[in-house]
């Protein structure tokens, strides 16, 4: 008899039966819920009226990035994998998503200008996950781009310019564009784009601080209420000369002579140095570094900055390496000309004892010669007396022979020197954004916030080959990754922010207990997460697991939400399944 009730199930349940993955994607999927992503890009991006409206395709696209981007000509193929219902908040026919129609939504939004909806897009993101955080930094870099293909720059008709520049992935013979970013809270994204692939930094850092300011006063952000940190190619005197009245810190590239003036007199100092407390490390193998400070002040331009002379047990190996050939260059000229000063014989001590003196005032930079006056007798012809002392005497010449020291104290300097870099701030020492030494290389260290972000960017797995052939898609391209960042960065913030607020500890990689999980981290406990629809009605293929619901907890994610966009839960009806059934 109960064989018989199942088998009428299952007959009914024929066609209305499905699984799916879902994986991280549903959690992503919520982030992007939660910044109104698709009201938002709708908003920004007018247009007539299309069976996939732009924000939810540019959703679509973003998820797909986070699962591991396809190329665009299979998106359908992506989408016929997942369940709308869940990721895009309606059922859509997954042939809606062909080349042709990506190929179109990305010319709109290209048309509606990818720079002001991505800053809109980041600017209620902001608002919605971080309300009551306090925006102190603004970190702002660039990083290179790789692309195959001719990209004639004379049909280009906009987007940046694809062209060969200095690439940043060591690959001079492959064209390239650029991506500049801006950040706050050390890697969630406000500002960027792409730029022409020969574009200077320096140049990019003076675009970007003049339509700064623009940006940060529609969304209420003051000139005096952050701090812009960027590297050493934002210090050109037009730079500084924009940046006079807004705070920043920066590194001082030693292209400027102040900055080995300012290292050589902290180096010489040894009482004004300010050790900096160092924070526990959970990895036992990767100590971390030490840092030392000293405060002094340099002027350029015609103006006095703050110097904070930094010194970290991590040396710089470009500059260890640099006075490392140092030494052994200098080492090879002493070597060389102590070795030609030996073969030459002096017939005078007194010409012998000039030249000794002469080579050794002609000492190296880092070593020095001592050096002696050698004789050297040549006896007379003939057989030896039996008392040496009569032995005849033919000639006494003289000789240079010397050793090789070491300016032991000098090259203790040296080391001490290519430790050491320079920040370049003009932050108060005192009032409401007072920065000390310490808060000043704080405030810097966030600047590898960013780096981060492009090692993202230029993860295969996130942005793979770009083998598009319109420049403008290429833009577009780069629009959508940036959003996939903002959406990636901000579950790994809130995340974190809540771990910190509560107290907790979460499972990170390889089991191990963490307070700073990463996103990867999050979405490798989330790989097996499945879920059955069954007449419509959704539900987890098994039970959660105590790790996914600690997540889903920091995530503030309730995991209803895993199973339908909205979080309206669906019942079944009852009723209609057993009349069904009698039928049956």
């Amino acid at each position: 008899m109960t064989m018989d009730i199942f088998t009428q199930i299952d007959k009914l349940l024929d066609g209305n039966i499905d699984h799916k993955r879902i994986s991280h994607l549903g959690i992503a999927a919520q982030f992007c819920r939660k910044i109104n992503l698709i009201e938002t890009v709708n908003q920004a991006v007018p247009g007539k009226k299309r069976k996939v409206d732009i924000g939810t395709m540019v959703q679509a696209l973003i998820l797909d990035t986070l699962s591991g981007r396809s190329p665009l000509y299979m998106m359908k193929d992506f989408i016929k994998e997942q369940n709308c219902e869940v990721l895009l908040g309606r059922d859509i026919d997954h042939e809606l998503f062909n080349d042709a129609a990506v190929g179109r939504a990305m010319d709109t939004i290209y048309e509606a200008g990818t720079r002001q909806v991505f800053s809109q897009i980041s600017f209620n993101a902001i608002s919605a996950l971080c309300p009551d955080e306090e925006i102190r930094y603004l970190n702002y870099d660039t990083t290179s781009k790789n692309v195959y293909g001719e990209y004639d720059v004379a049909e280009d008709t906009g987007g940046p310019s694809i062209t060969y520049g200095r690439s940043k992935d060591k690959r001079p013979d492959l064209k390239q564009f650029m991506v500049e970013l801006m950040c706050v809270h050390q890697n969630i994204p406000i500002l960027g784009g792409a730029v022409d692939g020969n574009s200077s930094d320096k140049k990019l850092n003076h675009k970007m601080l003049t339509r700064m300011g623009n940006h940060l006063a529609k969304h209420g952000i003051g000139d005096g209420a952050f701090v812009y940190t960027a590297d050493s190619a934002m210090v050109t005197e037009y730079n500084l000369n924009a940046l006079w009245n807004r705070l920043f810190i920066t590194r001082l590239p030693f292209n400027y002579k102040e900055a080995d003036l300012a290292v050589s007199r902290a180096v010489r100092d040894k009482s004004g140095w300010e050790k900096v407390p160092l924070k526990e490390s959970s990895k036992v193998s990767r100590p971390r570094a030490e840092y030392k400070l000293y405060e002094t002040t340099v002027t350029l331009y015609g103006k006095e900055y703050r110097a904070i002379v930094v010194h970290s047990s991590a040396h710089d190996k470009r500059r260890q390496k640099r006075l490392d050939n140092r030494l052994a260059d200098s080492v090879k000229k002493v070597s060389t000309d102590l070795k030609e000063a030996g073969k030459t014989e002096y017939f005078c001590r007194a010409d012998a004892e000039a030249a000794a003196e002469k080579l050794t005032s002609n000492d190296s930079m880092y070593h020095s010669l001592a050096v002696e006056v050698e004789e050297k007798i040549t006896y007379g012809k003939g057989k030896p007396p039996k008392d040496p002392a009569k032995r005849k005497i033919g000639s006494i010449k003289y000789l240079l022979n010397g050793t090789i020291n070491e300016k032991t104290e000098k090259i203790e300097r040296g080391r001490e020197e290519s430790g050491c870099f320079v920040l370049l701030t003009n932050t108060p020492v005192a009032g409401e954004m007072s920065h000390s030494p310490a808060e000043v290389l704080a405030g810097y260290k966030e600047q590898h916030g960013i780096e981060r972000d492009f090692s993202f960017i230029k993860n295969p797995t996130i942005m793979n080959s770009v083998f598009l052939k319109k420049p403008e898609r290429v833009e577009v391209l780069c629009f959508i990754m940036l959003i996939a960042l903002l959406v990636w960065n901000l579950m790994q913030h809130v995340m974190r922010r809540n771990i910190k607020e509560s107290g907790s500890v979460v499972e990170g990689l390889a089991g191990r207990k963490t307070t700073i999980p990463t996103t990867y981290a999050m979405t490798t406990k989330f790989r097996a997460l499945d879920i059955l629809i069954i007449l419509g009605v959704r539900q987890f293929s098994g039970s959660l697991t105590p790790v996914q619901e600690k997540y889903l907890e920091m995530l503030e994610i309730e995991p209803v939400y895993l199973l339908y966009y909205d979080g309206v839960k669906k019942e079944f009806d009852k009723a209609a399944i057993r009349a069904k059934l009698d039928m049956k």
